[in-house]
């Protein structure tokens, strides 16, 4: 089912426009790594490295678990009948039809 989330996650998310924010963390990155040694940067993409792929496991996750949300209520208006216009419908006109049945004024019984 993994994959199927995957696959629907990868299709209908739209990530959010958060440039100014990117563009802050990718100059404070490059400030960070300036004053570092070769050893220190490879640690320092790591660490980006690592962020960057907790925070494509939390977008999926999320929308994981907001599909499965949104199937439990439906699962759940369905078990309780589904709303239908058809039977609204259906409803006005028996009872439309029951008051021409019965005319009005006179008992019946």
């Amino acid at each position: 089912m993994n994959d199927y989330m995957t696959a629907l996650h990868q299709r209908f998310f739209q990530e959010p426009d958060f440039t100014e924010l990117e563009e802050e963390i990718e100059q404070t990155r490059q400030e960070v790594r300036d004053c570092l040694d070769k050893l220190q940067r490879r640690k320092l993409m790591q660490l980006v490295d690592t962020q960057n792929l907790l925070r494509e496991k939390t977008s999926l996750a999320s929308f994981t678990a907001g599909f499965k949300l949104a199937w439990g209520i439906a699962k759940e208006l369905e078990a309780d009948g589904l709303y239908s216009f058809e039977y609204e419908q259906e409803q006005r006109a028996c009872k439309a039809a029951e008051q021409e049945v019965t005319p009005r004024g006179k008992e019946t019984g």
